[in-house]
């Protein structure tokens, strides 16, 4: 491939999208960053406070648990308040709440302000989700939220490396520097992103019918089989980080071994995301969703007969490719299927599918290896893997082609249109989308 080619490609990869995607996507590149409670919460309370395993792990499960609440919550404020109150306020607060862990000193303070932390952290995801949905076009979708993915893995990656550097100087430093880049990005969001939350008047509130509640997401059977399959997918990609560094200990692989093998996954998502999604953008999401759920499945499944390094780091390829396809088209299905003035409850519920599944998967991975062994664990998500492919296929047949008109997609008993609006229509609706 020549040069000429490349530039090409890279520029077909980004044009289209309006400039307040770039910007929410700068803010996300530069939250991600920042990322390092969430990275090295775990060695910063054994290694520099001293605590037990059995404390890590309650504090670990605290932080997971207030993103399962906020998941909701927040889901609700961006409906309520809007995009950006709730986007700024959660960001806000997470800084102040990240900097604040880094003061902390007594047990029972550090696990009640990782609580917090938990929540605050979690609460912008429905928020800058919903957002991206009012701001970029349906048949653009895809390709904004692979993009927007590719931040998050890029700036995991950066971050990571950099962190480390940092808590050898300073874990203080690091929770201040987390606080500092977090509070950039609220003022990113201030400076630059307007309200994206479409506004209704009052005749088109009447032929709406009831506002969209929390009780209206639970009753909509297929979005929820949605969020039950994006939980089923969780707990088995979660096992990349639970798992299987498990697994390697037991089998007298080293930390280096783990983490030579796990780097396979960040940097073939930096490498590849965009081009494998120029591949599957328009492609049928149903046959994308199956194949990507076998993947994830099999992938971890095939860890089982790994016993060097490099065969782990094959079995990584695998299902960091499933990966690579899940994420953008299952964020696109959920977009699709969410009405346009209840987006933040709809994204809220699937986000809280991964955060739930964030604090099953360790049990999961220990209960298994401890009792049943490795290979037990392997198959399950194999199994688990044929399951949600399976779910897949029967939860997309007879969906429509296209996207759901404005305020229609999701909600029982609405009509999804079997054609998606024009691009005239799609630029002077309220929120573009």
């Amino acid at each position: 491939m020549s040069v000429a080619s490349v530039r090409r490609a890279a520029r077909e990869s980004v044009a289209g999208l309006p400039r307040e995607f770039w910007w929410l996507w700068t803010s996300t590149l530069v939250n991600r960053l920042g990322a390092f409670v969430a990275t090295f919460m775990t060695l910063y309370l054994t290694l520099e406070r001293g605590y037990s395993a059995s404390f890590v792990g309650l504090v670990v499960a605290l932080h997971g648990l207030g993103g399962v609440v906020s998941s909701l919550v927040a889901g609700v404020l961006t409906d309520r308040l809007g995009r950006r109150p709730t986007l700024l306020a959660a960001q806000a607060s997470t800084a102040f709440s990240v900097a604040l862990l880094g003061f902390m000193e007594h047990p029972a303070a550090i696990a009640a302000v990782a609580l917090l932390v938990g929540m605050t952290s979690n609460a912008s995801r429905p928020a800058v989700q919903a957002m991206l949905a009012d701001i970029v076009r349906p048949e653009d979708r895809v390709r904004a939220f692979a993009l927007n993915y590719w931040a998050i893995n890029l700036g995991y990656a950066v971050s990571a490396s950099v962190a480390g550097f940092v808590a050898e100087y300073s874990y203080l430093a690091g929770f201040l520097g987390e606080a500092a880049l977090t509070l950039v990005c609220a003022v990113l969001v201030f400076l630059k992103l307007p309200e994206s939350r479409p506004h209704r008047t009052a005749a088109e509130k009447a032929a709406a019918g009831p506002e969209v509640r929390l009780g209206t997401v639970l009753r909509d059977g297929r979005f929820m089989g949605v969020v039950g399959l994006s939980f089923l997918i969780s707990l088995i990609f979660m096992q990349g980080s639970f798992g299987l560094p498990l697994a390697m200990g037991a089998a007298g692989f080293s930390t280096a071994d783990y983490g030579l093998v796990i780097a396979v996954n960040g940097v073939l998502i930096v490498v590849l995301q965009i081009p494998v999604t120029r591949f599957i953008e328009h492609r049928d999401p149903q046959k994308l969703l199956v194949i990507s759920a076998l993947l994830a499945g099999y992938g971890f499944g095939l860890t089982a007969f790994g016993g060097s390094v490099w065969s782990l780091a094959l079995t990584v390829c695998v299902w960091t490719l499933a990966e690579i396809i899940n994420s953008p088209v299952q964020m696109g299905l959920v977009a699709r299927l969410s009405p346009t003035h209840g987006r933040g409850r709809y994204q809220g519920m699937y986000t809280m599918s991964w955060a739930v599944a964030s604090l099953i998967a360790p049990l999961m991975a220990g209960f298994a290896i401890e009792h049943f062994g490795a290979a037990w664990l392997w198959g399950a998500t194999a199994a688990l893997g044929t399951i949600a492919a399976a779910g897949y296929w029967l939860l997309m047949r007879g969906l429509p082609q296209g996207e759901p008109a404005a305020g229609e997609g999701g909600a029982p008993g609405l009509t999804v249109a079997s054609k998606p609006a024009s691009p005239a229509a799609e630029a002077s609706s309220p929120a573009g989308a």
